[in-house]
């Protein structure tokens, strides 16, 4: 009798349990997946984002295209509202043709007598929103390794140089936050010695080049900055540490003008029973112009609208409003997703999660989620409908550089799409970063994924989790990696005293 009364007391509380615990609609979720995976214009999409508009940066004429191809796409795709809102960046800024060539000399051998000066091209490209450097010849070139404090003391007086700094060739996501991070201190320490220029070895084997900015904000960087075909770098290193004196000279005609504006686009399927609540699936539409942007993070636009699609062809409608959305600026500093939070905080308690996919084509993992641990049990529900696609994994971490970020600072629940290296880092920002890197395959999955993990979210009986307050983010901050990670971004004292993020 006491087993049978210990029983019947655990069923009653494990049906307690379960009914205290919002249930995913797990039905509807696979509705969704099946019509994610059927035929659908994504190549076409994507092919037109890619090889026919190309990069997308914020201030030309392909990024206001690029701005029609969403609000047109999104439309095709069912959406039941699509506009756009505009938001400014403080500066434009265009790479014009930079030019660099290194001299160096060296000995012909005593019988022929002399010294000959060895002149040779190097492959370079401007670093994005740095200033221009009207043509200079002969600055003098001085290897500062990896750009520690200990190198620049080794390399001596800088005043007047071009500094060429070390890389590590890109081999795994924390790489590629290195890359970030090391950057600025390098600037300040450069600025500092009074230097002329900065070149940076490219991070990528093969010639390849690419763009990235050391702005947060669109603002104009400090000193004139290049990447320079690795090849080319360690070419000028090996040079200097035989001891041979190398000269360059240099042309950078960036073109920098005042603030301009660019726009984000903004689809929604209307929520049935709680239209005022809702989800934001997104990722970014613009990119850099070396290439076509395809893995980052063109693929992920064209995600976003089969999404939609795949949403609509089921004949689902979600008890929450889900939004759609293709930011612009985030290649400047996240900051058409910064735009939006910032102009709808009035509304972001009625917010249910927010989901990003800016990960190329590799395979999801997993969503991380900001340090919420409160959200963890539901989400493992909502994720279960995804293990066909080997998705499992909730970490807890919290990651920056990614438009969910200031959503994540305002209290959201955030979803980011963790996915494998794959073929992303080798291109990223890269002139080979096109339209043949995707895998298609796979980024139909992803489809999936997102419209799944966007539905369930959206029919939950209550929000996965309230919007916390500014204190509780921050204990949030305290109990991950978030004050580190603020820190290591330069935006903590900005939390602090409440220019970023939730204020109350």
């Amino acid at each position: 009798m006491r087993i049978l009364k210990t029983w019947f007391f655990l069923c009653i509380f494990s049906f307690l349990c379960l009914a205290a615990t919002p249930a995913a609609d797990t039905n509807a979720e696979n509705q969704v997946i099946q019509a994610a995976l059927q035929p659908s214009a994504l190549e076409t999409n994507l092919q037109h984002l890619t090889d026919e508009i190309g990069g997308r940066v914020p201030g030309t004429l392909a990024m206001q295209h690029a701005i029609e191809w969403g609000v047109q796409a999104l439309t095709a795709a069912g959406a039941d509202s699509v506009h756009t809102e505009g938001f400014t960046i403080p500066n434009s800024w265009a790479e014009g043709a930079t030019e660099m060539t290194a001299t160096t000399s060296y000995e012909i051998g005593a019988k022929v007598g002399g010294t000959v000066l060895s002149v040779f091209r190097v492959r370079a490209v401007s670093v994005a929103w740095a200033p221009a450097l009207a043509p200079a010849k002969h600055i003098p070139v001085a290897d500062v390794g990896e750009g520690t404090e200990a190198d620049f003391k080794k390399a001596g007086d800088i005043s007047g140089k071009l500094l060429l700094v070390h890389t590590t060739v890109l081999k795994t996501w924390d790489d590629l936050s290195d890359e970030y991070t090391k950057a600025p201190p390098i600037i300040d320490q450069a600025v500092k010695g009074k230097a002329k220029a900065i070149a940076f070895m490219a991070s990528r084997e093969h010639d390849i080049l690419y763009r990235f900015t050391n702005s947060g904000e669109g603002e104009i960087d400090q000193l004139p900055t290049v990447i320079v075909a690795r090849e080319d770098g360690l070419r000028m290193a090996r040079l200097l540490a035989a001891g041979r004196m190398v000269w360059a000279d240099l042309s950078i005609p960036n073109q920098i003008g005042g603030p301009i504006r660019s726009a984000n686009v903004i689809a929604e399927i209307k929520g049935s029973e709680k239209p005022d609540e809702f989800v934001i699936l997104g990722a970014h539409l613009d990119s850099w112009e070396l290439g076509t942007g395809a893995l980052d993070d063109g693929c992920n636009a064209a995600l976003v609208v089969d999404a939609l699609r795949a949403i609509k062809a089921a004949g689902v409608t979600p008890r929450r409003t889900i939004r759609f959305i293709l930011f612009s600026g985030e290649e400047e500093g996240l900051l058409g997703s910064r735009a939006y939070a910032v102009n709808h905080r009035f509304e972001l308690d009625r917010a249910a999660g927010v989901i990003i996919y800016d990960e190329g084509t590799g395979k999801t993992t997993g969503f991380s989620v900001g340090g919420r641990k409160d959200v963890l049990d539901v989400a493992k529900q909502l994720i279960a409908p995804l293990a066909q696609f080997d998705v499992r994994e909730l970490p807890l971490k919290m990651e920056s550089g990614i438009d969910h970020f200031e959503f994540m600072l305002e209290g959201v629940p955030t979803f980011v799409a963790e996915q494998q290296e794959a073929n992303y880092i080798e291109n990223y920002h890269a002139v080979s970063d096109t339209y043949d890197k995707v895998d298609f395959a796979q980024l139909k999955k992803q489809v999936a994924e997102a419209a799944a993990l966007s539905t369930g979210l959206a029919n939950l009986p209550e929000k996965i989790g309230p919007r916390l307050t500014h204190d509780q983010i921050e204990q949030t901050m305290r109990e991950t990696n978030g004050v580190e990670l603020l820190k290591s971004e330069g935006i903590w004292d900005d939390w602090v005293s409440g220019k970023r993020g939730r204020q109350k």
